[in-house]
């Protein structure tokens, strides 16, 4: 074998070696950078997170606070990076104030100031007032509202009617909508047992409050709850006991029956497009019949109109016609 066969093997044997080592070093190179932009493989912060449940009032101590890595270099707005952060070297405690459950980040409008009280005031809204009615195991719908619902707040009382003289009594909506901040001294929203209690504390504005407190001493008050979707406000009028009699529907009862209307129909459409779909197809099958049929070759069109000749006859004084074939010529 000749030298240079020799030289050729050698110097594509160390390209080949060169190539490889360079194609590794790329990829590590890439694998690097995808490990960088993904998120969650590099640490780039930290954020205090609550290592078990905190509910309303609770002390915020560090025994449940933990720290985890966050992915990117933004933290949400009033996190805390550290412990130290959060707690603060003054020793003045901090409170729960909204519920936080465990591996939630800890942010500074769930909890109070450096020595502030966990108080229902530092919960209300901007502008708005906290005003408590007292109920009962009916009027407070047998328990069932709880911090965070919102319920609709009727009045019964009686009053003169101008026309018989007589006190009548009716019921009407007071309030639609109302955010309960409380039941009895429970403010913890995240709260999911039903207690019967004496008293609700709602969220309302001024007006709504004067309404509240005048409704309560001249009739009694009585809570509805609301979907926890539901955020419409209804037309309503004024009940009185002549409205009480005809037996209407339940409207749960009537939507159901809608809802089943609904379906029936939807079914008869269904099977009626059903129908239309089974006959096209079978159209299509029968044209498609015909069309695989061979062609028939068309019937040669006679003239008839030279082989036949008209021959008068007269028979008293009446014309028959006769058609008579021609002779072959």
């Amino acid at each position: 074998m000749r030298i240079s066969t020799f030289i050729s093997l050698a110097v594509s044997l160390a390209l080949a070696i060169a190539a490889v080592v360079g194609v590794r070093a790329f990829l590590a190179q890439q694998r690097l950078l995808l490990a960088k932009e993904r998120p969650g493989t590099v640490s780039e912060n930290t954020i205090v997170v609550a290592a078990q449940p905190m509910r309303f009032g609770r002390r915020v101590e560090a025994g449940s606070l933990k720290v985890i890595d966050w992915p990117n270099v933004t933290l949400p707005d009033g996190a805390f990076r550290t412990i130290e952060e959060l707690i603060g070297t003054s020793g003045e405690p901090r409170y729960v104030m909204s519920a936080i459950e465990k591996e939630e980040p800890i942010l500074s409008s769930k909890i109070t100031g450096p020595g502030q009280r966990a108080t229902l005031s530092s919960a209300l809204s901007p502008g708005m007032k906290a005003v408590s009615i007292r109920v009962n195991d009916v009027l407070g719908v047998a328990g069932f509202v709880l911090p965070g619902d919102r319920v609709d707040i009727m009045l019964t009382r009686r009053s003169r009617n101008s026309a018989t003289g007589e006190n009548e009594a009716y019921t009407d909506v007071l309030l639609q909508g109302v955010k309960v901040l409380a039941v009895a001294q429970n403010a913890d929203d995240r709260s999911d047992k039903p207690s019967v209690v004496k008293t609700v504390t709602f969220e309302v504005s001024t007006i709504e409050a004067q309404k509240l407190t005048l409704a309560a001493s001249v009739g009694t008050l009585s809570l509805a709850l609301r979907n926890i979707a539901s955020a419409d406000v209804e037309s309503v009028q004024p009940i009185n006991i002549t409205d009480l009699g005809g037996g209407p529907t339940a409207q749960a009862l009537q939507q159901e029956r809608m809802r089943t209307e609904s379906e029936e129909r939807l079914d008869r459409l269904e099977q009626l497009v059903r129908n239309v779909d089974e006959t096209v197809n079978e159209r299509i099958e029968m044209v498609q019949t015909e069309l695989a049929k061979p062609a028939q070759a068309p019937m040669p069109v006679v003239n008839s109109r030279g082989l036949y000749t008209g021959v008068g006859v007269y028979r008293d004084n009446a014309r028959t016609e006769y058609k008579v074939k021609k002779l072959d010529e």
